[in-house]
């Protein structure tokens, strides 16, 4: 690892403009400017207010991530010589060279057996798709959306879905985030944040754990570097000392820019890979014997609070600090100042949800916070840091195998329909059907579902025992190209969110929900998903049953939403008063939960045992040159990187190993190997090593938080030997 590596800086700012005059200054501009949402994180910005510009009025809020988006939007179509080349052909390109061969403009076709792609025009797409899903049953198949899609073509997803007979309704939140909705659900009711934005304006301590800011959600290190700067303490969770979380040069800052960066963690605490758990259960049982307790809080707003500290008062010290790897001073140290904060949030990322107990320590951060009563009160809360732009939309709207009780009998009473009522099986769960051979058609709404599997040799072959695979994207990525060998598969060209001949809602990781007016026009062959969905929505369900084509207006689909889902009835109105909102009774200024007592409630869970069937921990992880799936560059200049082919060590694994920085090594699992990576030295525990998602998938097995089936990404077994590749 080089020394003084700094997040942000000059060399980002230039690297973000050289980018922009890439795909063209003045329309990188139009775009960024455009009242549209952006496309990228879940810290959202855009919408009616202006482009790059957030709910509280602050411009630019703008990233070199929202730029990295539109620059593959902007691209010019996929030449239709493209697609002479075979699967095997196009198989040689990475997942950024096929994101760059351009946009999609025209539907393509994979016959069974074929060896590549044919472009058809709509009509013949239309045909194909509707009698593939008209020869399934509808409980062997299934129906999935990323992120990145809109409320209104989520809502009529999940709705075509369920009127065309099943509940196998999922999204890209159960490989993320669904640890978070299943945790926070037991403990306060709901499973979004419990901030807005303005709440970080006044917080005196924040607590980031498993996640990486400074590359995936830029715009929120102003955040952390804003409550330092006024004295406020930034404590930092990761197993890794990531370079950005330590300084960052903020572009908006002149000083910060010309003094090498400002400083971002006050406290850097670096457990195991897996040892939140028990951390976080040592900061409590500091609290306790600080007594630092919110008492009357304690006992006026939650149950179980006893239950729970007494569980924390009998966990000894030697086996927190045995299971986490960090010692009782430090963690005393940190506690005192959180005892000492008036206002403290709580944000974390999929390094706490990846994990076979990921809903345990989402539960257990839930407590730590509790204990304080850091929860419904201002300047405070839990703030989960969502992903893609409108993954928790897709999730507030029912895009997931089970809808809540009131949002099934609401649907019902407002079409006048009968919805299936055979629980639905999640993202993993239809693979594992398809792999059995369970699975006859599937619809994929975005996202790059191959890349995003673990076990990558697993999910080739379950995919490929789909019969049919209906695919809606704006550029290829591998999940077009996987999975493909024997089965067929249609991929259709959709419009951007910018692109939209209509607006569209989307609803950020704060709760807030934003307008989108499109109206940009780039491509004639994209349509809309809302569209597609409409049209082969009316060819599988008899009008007489359900008439989809009620919903060519967008604004019918979100008074239908409106109707439906609590908390989003502003919905109805938002394309005429432009007034966009937070979703109701989320935000919690006040000690209300959405719980049966009304009151949050402890969980005490037992600090894990991870496997050792190796002597090595590997986590998967994402570099500054990504976004999701999406590689954009091959280089992470934040932690010194300049292939994707590389395992990050500590040095005396190195020594231990008989290796030195740069030599190649051999990374093993159950499941896989990856053969010749560069080990790169890096600050972090012993025996703890990251690779990059998705190649490290080969390693990574099916193993899941049983609670919410999300897989365990970031606690593989490996083992790592000296390549036999010459160094």
């Amino acid at each position: 690892m080089k020394d003084n590596i700094t997040g942000g800086g000059l060399k980002k700012v230039l690297y973000t403009l050289k980018l922009a005059q890439k795909t063209g200054l003045r329309s990188t501009a139009k775009a960024l400017n455009s009242r549209n949402t952006c496309k990228t994180c879940g810290l959202g910005m855009g919408g009616q207010r202006g482009g790059m510009t957030n709910e509280l009025g602050e411009f630019p809020s703008v990233c070199n991530k929202s730029v990295q988006a539109q620059s593959t939007d902007l691209q010019p179509p996929i030449p239709l010589e493209v697609f002479n080349h075979d699967l095997h052909d196009l198989k040689e390109l990475d997942e950024s060279e096929l994101a760059k061969l351009g946009r999609l403009t025209t539907p393509i076709y994979k016959a069974a057996g074929a060896l590549g792609y044919t472009p058809v025009s709509w009509q013949e797409a239309a045909s194909i798709s509707a009698k593939a899903f008209r020869n399934s049953q509808p409980e062997r198949t299934f129906f999935y959306s990323s992120g990145r899609s809109s409320n209104e073509a989520g809502f009529i997803l999940q709705l075509l879905a369920r009127i065309y007979g099943t509940n196998n309704v999922s999204n890209c939140s159960y490989y993320c985030h669904q640890a978070t909705s299943e945790g926070l659900g037991q403990s306060i009711g709901h499973g979004t944040a419990t901030v807005e934005l303005e709440d970080l304006s006044s917080c005196d301590f924040i607590m980031l754990l498993g996640a990486n800011p400074a590359s995936n959600h830029p715009r929120f290190i102003y955040k952390l570097q804003a409550c330092r700067e006024r004295g406020g303490e930034v404590v930092i969770v990761n197993p890794a000392k990531e370079p950005g979380l330590v300084r960052f040069a903020m572009p908006k800052s002149a000083r910060s820019l010309l003094i090498g960066g400002s400083p971002i963690a006050t406290e850097y605490l670096q457990p195991n890979i897996g040892g939140d758990l028990a951390l976080l259960r040592g900061i409590a049982k500091a609290v306790i014997e600080q007594d630092g307790c919110a008492k009357a809080f304690l006992a006026a707003h939650t149950d179980d609070a006893q239950v729970y500290i007494d569980a924390v008062k009998n966990t000894s010290w030697q086996e927190i600090a045995e299971a986490c790897g960090i010692g009782c001073d430090e963690i005393q140290r940190v506690a005192q100042k959180y005892c000492q904060a008036k206002h403290a949030v709580f944000a974390w990322g999929m390094g706490i949800t990846h994990h076979k107990h990921g809903v345990d320590n989402v539960e257990e951060i839930a407590n730590l916070a509790l204990l304080r009563g850091m929860i419904g009160r201002p300047y405070s809360g839990l703030l989960p840091l969502r992903g893609h732009s409108n993954v928790q939309g897709i999730g507030t709207i029912g895009v997931k195998p089970v809808l809540s009780s009131e949002v099934f009998e609401a649907i019902e009473k407002h079409f006048d329909v009968e919805l299936p009522t055979k629980v639905g099986m999640d993202t993993m769960a239809c693979l594992e059907a398809a792999d059995r051979g369970e699975i006859d058609a599937a619809l994929l709404m975005g996202g790059n579902l191959y890349s995003a599997t673990p076990n990558s040799t697993w999910a080739k072959s379950a995919l490929d025992r789909i019969g049919f695979t209906l695919c809606l994207t704006t550029t290829l990525n591998r999940t077009h190209l996987y999975g493909l060998d024997n089965s067929s598969a249609l991929v259709l060209p959709v419009k951007a969110r910018d692109e939209e001949h209509q607006a569209t809602t989307q609803e950020s990781m704060f709760n807030y929900i934003r307008l989108s007016d499109g109206g940009i026009h780039r491509h004639d062959g994209a349509r809309s998903e809302v569209d597609i969905l409409i049209e082969l929505a009316s060819q599988l369900v008899d009008v007489a049953k359900f008439d989809f084509k009620q919903f060519h207006q967008h604004k019918s689909i979100r008074a239908a939403i409106a109707a439906t889902v609590p908390g989003l009835e502003q919905l109805a109105s938002i394309d005429v008063a432009k007034r966009e909102f937070h979703v109701n009774n989320r935000i919690l200024h006040s000690p209300v939960f959405n719980t049966t007592s009304g009151r949050a409630r402890f969980n005490v869970n037992p600090i894990p045992t991870l496997s050792t069937n190796r002597p090595y921990t590997l986590a998967s992880v994402r570099s500054e040159g990504q976004f999701n799936t999406i590689i954009y560059e091959q280089a992470d200049t934040y932690r010194g990187a300049t292939i994707r082919e590389c395992l990050f060590i500590n040095a005396a694994d190195l020594a231990s190993l008989g290796i030195k920085d740069g030599d190649l090594v051999d990374v093993h699992s159950d499941t896989g190997s990856l053969l010749g990576y560069q080990a790169i030295l890096f600050d972090l525990p012993r025996s703890n090593v990251l690779a990059y998602f998705p190649e490290a998938n080969i390693l990574i097995s099916t193993d899941r938080d049983e609670r919410s089936k999300t897989p365990a990404f970031k606690s593989v077994s490996v083992s790592i030997v000296a390549s036999k590749t010459a160094n």
